[in-house]
């Protein structure tokens, strides 16, 4: 579990005078007139001494000493942090969200009009039955069903049999997830994850595919599980009282008996489950983002003792799948940064057992293995780039699936059978809707099942998708891709929304998203960095971008804003940028940066008090996430470090542009006060900049609202706010800056 949302992720001092935005001739965007933020207490004695150092916090109330009971039950919150973010809410209503109701309601339904209402995912076949989801024409949340494998395809709904009805299931609440949805082997019981509250404490219902009836109910679990092959038993995974998934426990459907076949006692290590595509192996997997350890049973047998396939050493990450009668192990130990790939026999896993199965190449990031009967596929990726490479059992003999385009996304899956030659893949890119296809990989047949629809309509060829390398200070050039209008013009003129994350090695797909068409279809160029701190040029770009180079990126992400500057895509001033979680970290630091670089900036649930959460072993993610930020515990130059690009520490006078702040009140991931505190600070330290607008989400956490279209109003705000930043939309009241 990371700080992370999907993308919907040496300080300059700075002065108290207004930014110029080129373009516009206006000094930047003040706080409005009419409307007044309100201002957080100050306590100038809470001061946190730690490894013979000393700080202040002054926001450090705003943090309810009984933040667990506050995510299990919202009404909890402590009334004088209520009363004060309830006062933000209202400012940011009036001062934003009110004078663009028009717009976000434009953008909306324009938004909505892209997406198809009754819309199914491709049936997965499993034996006599064909599982998929669909959604309803006007339904916020999916339907999950299956039909007969002979009516797989063919798109007959007649003989459906409706197993789980989201929108039913959601009536009432104000926040509501599936996580995980999984039915027995025998077909007979289906299992899904539920959270009501955005916690992500998940309630695991199991019931009857034929009857509906509720045959088990397991409460405040992470929501990650697999079946055992008897289908009586559910392998599920435990919180602890810091809301930290710890242990595994099988339960014994008929008795509702639970009986514990892993804990995990180290708090910096989450827990997992995991069967193997051949189904005879269930694994639980301790990691925490940079180190794992594998243990495995087997699923026939009775007895649920682990085997131990390696031992956990720091820095050391594998995975492992069943193929060819062997372990074969995804590795980056004795040094295969980007990892190579080595099988093991099942019963004697050591090293010494190994054999190598694909050495280690430098430059080719081995991601992802899907394994089948007969064959093995992989997914890799070189020069930022992925493919898949399909090799046969039989003959080793290989070939790859290669794609054309200058940018795109691919995903892969194995499905359910195992006996098959069928490999399911996913294919977009940033003008290119999605297609989902099913390819044999014996005769390299390929069958199109699904091509994503814009009913509003959309011509791929309307759009222009670049790729370019923006160099760093250290001369390492940092990939950019830009969706842009074949109409917006390349004079300096058009604004940029940059989006950029940089953390735990994850990459940002180059995929297509129909919500980000409002924006481009105004004029603005939306571009994504490939910062040091994802693996899009391979680990050792992760690796670059992590605990003492941490710096990396955010002056990555800074130098492409100002790349983009120079070949004339924009100008300064004109370039919103947004990131969420981690992503949002890097947002407060880069407008720490070079502030006037930026037009505006949206921070979704932003990492910002990195130093105070780093220091609370408490928090659900410190210990885990000590390998990525460092611990300022115990390291005084990890502590030195972090307070150096902390946003929430290294608030001043700097000439702020206007600035999008989000959180949610039972995110456990990046918790509501990081936000808050970072709101009132900015307030108090840089009053002339801004304006700054926090937007606390009271019922919901780190992923915002639920529901497909109620998500979409969230994205409405955050587009109505960019435009308003470059002076494509007009906020009465505002002064300054390029907002009218």
């Amino acid at each position: 579990m990371a700080r992370k949302t999907s993308p919907k992720t040496s300080q300059s001092t700075g002065s108290r005078i207004g930014r110029t935005a080129e373009g516009s001739g206006a000094t930047s965007g003040s706080r409005p007139i009419s409307h007044k933020p309100p201002r957080a207490r100050r306590d100038t004695q809470a001061v946190i001494e730690q490894l013979g150092r000393a700080r202040i916090d002054p926001y450090a109330w705003l943090k309810d000493d009984n933040w667990r009971e506050v995510m299990r039950d919202t009404s909890r919150l402590r009334a004088d942090i209520r009363t004060h973010l309830e006062a933000e809410n209202a400012y940011t209503n009036t001062a934003l969200e009110a004078p663009t109701t028009a717009l976000q309601d434009e953008l909306f339904e324009e938004m909505r009009a892209r997406i198809k209402e009754n819309d199914s995912s491709v049936p997965a076949v499993d034996g006599a039955w064909a599982y998929y989801r669909r959604f309803r024409e006007g339904g916020e949340y999916p339907v999950f069903a299956r039909r007969p494998t002979d009516l797989a395809f063919a798109g007959n709904t007649d003989a459906e049999q409706l197993l789980i009805d989201g929108d039913a299931l959601a009536k009432g609440c104000d926040y509501f997830d599936i996580r995980k949805v999984s039915h027995s082997p025998d077909h007979r019981l289906i299992a899904f994850a539920v959270d009501d509250k955005g916690s992500e404490f998940y309630t695991l219902h199991i019931r009857d595919c034929l009857t509906g009836a509720e045959v088990d109910t397991i409460r405040d679990t992470y929501g990650d599980f697999v079946w055992g092959e008897d289908s009586k038993s559910v392998f599920w995974v435990a919180r602890d009282e810091n809301v930290r998934p710890v242990a595994v426990f099988c339960r014994r459907i008929e008795s509702s008996a639970d009986e514990l076949v892993y804990r995990e006692q180290d708090p910096g290590f989450f827990v997992g489950v995991q069967k193997s595509e051949s189904r005879r192996f269930i694994f639980v997997v301790a990691n925490d983002h940079t180190t794992t350890e594998w243990r495995y049973m087997r699923t026939g047998s009775d007895s649920h003792a682990l085997t131990l396939i390696a031992e956990r050493e720091p820095g050391v990450d594998y995975s492992v799948v069943d193929f060819d009668n062997r372990f074969w192990i995804r590795t980056n130990r004795n040094g295969a940064v980007d990892f190579a790939l080595v099988s093991a026999p099942h019963e004697q896993p050591e090293e010494e057992n190994w054999r190598i199965e694909i050495p280690h190449r430098p430059g080719i990031l081995l991601l992802d293995l899907e394994p089948f009967a007969d064959f093995i596929a992989r997914m890799e990726r070189e020069n930022g780039l992925p493919r898949i490479i399909v090799r046969e059992r039989a003959t080793g003999a290989e070939h790859a699936i290669d794609f054309a385009e200058a940018a795109y996304s691919l995903g892969m899956s194995s499905g359910y059978q195992w006996d098959s030659p069928w490999l399911r893949f996913e294919y977009s890119s940033p003008s290119t809707p999605a297609q989902v296809f099913d390819y044999d990989m014996r005769s390299r047949q390929r069958i199109l099942r699904k091509a994503q629809v814009v009913p509003s309509g959309h011509n791929p060829d309307d759009y222009i998708v670049d790729r370019i390398d923006a160099p760093a200070y250290d001369g390492a050039l940092v990939p950019v891709t830009l969706l842009r209008h074949r109409t917006t013009p390349l004079d300096g003129t058009a604004p940029v929304l940059l989006y950029g994350y940089g953390s735990y090695g994850i990459t940002l797909p180059a995929d297509f998203r129909t919500g980000r068409l409002s924006l481009v279809d105004r004029g603005f160029i939306y571009a994504t960095a490939d910062v040091r701190g994802s693996m899009a040029k391979g680990y050792q770009w992760y690796l670059d971008g992590k605990l003492e180079k941490k710096a990396n990126t955010f002056t990555d992400f800074v130098a492409a804003g100002r790349h983009l500057v120079s070949l004339g895509y924009t100008s300064r001033g004109r370039i919103v940028a947004m990131g969420g979680s981690a992503g949002g970290l890097l947002m407060g630091v880069a407008v720490n940066l070079d502030p006037t670089l930026f037009g505006g900036i949206i921070a979704a649930v932003p990492f910002v008090d990195v130093l105070n959460t780093m220091s609370d072993e408490t928090l659900p993610l410190t210990p885990p996430e000590w390998p990525e930020w460092g611990n300022p515990l115990i390291d005084a130059d990890a502590y030195d470090r972090i307070e150096a690009y902390s946003p929430y520490d290294q608030v001043s006078a700097r000439a702020y542009p206007p600035m999008l702040i989000t959180g949610g009140l039972t995110d456990p991931r990046v918790t509501y006060w990081e936000p808050a505190k970072w709101a009132a600070a900015l307030r108090h330290e840089a009053p002339d900049g801004g304006p700054y607008f926090l937007k606390i989400n009271m019922d919901a956490g780190h992923g915002g609202v639920s529901g497909r279209f109620a998500s979409l109003k969230e994205t409405a705000l955050e587009f109505a706010f960019a435009l308003a930043c470059v002076g494509r939309a007009t906020l009465p009241g505002w002064r300054g800056g390029t907002v009218a």
